[in-house]
């Protein structure tokens, strides 16, 4: 069982991780953003618009914030066509998810939550707090996918060790 804490943790990184890699890829120009680099959603661009579709689908089942507009995976990575409009988005989104952070209780995070899961075409039941791991862990996963293909691009993102975090939204101790 995960505790709200780990949450805040948790979300608190996501945001800081994603900040770090979206100043980084600003060094690139939108073509290069854009170029299939042989990833599972192409280029850094498609990456990114996935991941905040994830976020979102998500963070609207787990804390009922809106769903995304895209209805489905392939439509996710071109969701959000304008890197600005995509960039704003992943920051709304970051701080719904930081919100929803400081506020979840240990309560929330026990039963069962169910689901139409589009990717399989049936309705899912899982634990709430695996689901919320799962949040966090789609997020790294796709996180790690963009930090390869921006170190391939020639671009070094900063450090991305949890115990370097130094947010204003979580302290350590």
């Amino acid at each position: 069982m995960i505790t709200p804490a780990y949450v805040q943790l948790m979300a608190a990184y996501g945001a800081w991780q994603n900040q770090n890699l979206f100043e980084a890829a600003e060094t690139l120009s939108d073509a290069e953003r854009r170029a299939d680099r042989g990833a599972f959603f192409a280029s850094i661009h498609g990456t990114f618009s996935h991941l905040l579709w994830g976020d979102q689908v998500w963070l609207s089942r787990l804390a009922g914030t809106p769903a995304p507009a895209a209805p489905d995976i392939p439509s996710s990575v071109e969701a959000y066509p304008e890197w600005t409009t995509l960039r704003a988005e992943r920051a709304q989104t970051d701080e719904q998810a930081l919100a929803w952070a400081r506020r979840v209780t240990a309560a929330e995070l026990e039963g069962d939550l169910s689901w139409f899961s589009g990717a399989i075409q049936a309705q899912v039941s899982r634990p709430r707090w695996t689901l919320v791991v799962q949040l966090f862990n789609h997020g790294t996963h796709h996180r790690g996918q963009a930090h390869a293909l921006l170190t391939a691009a020639g671009v070094r993102p900063g450090d991305t060790d949890v115990q370097y975090l130094d947010s204003p939204h979580f302290r350590f101790g």
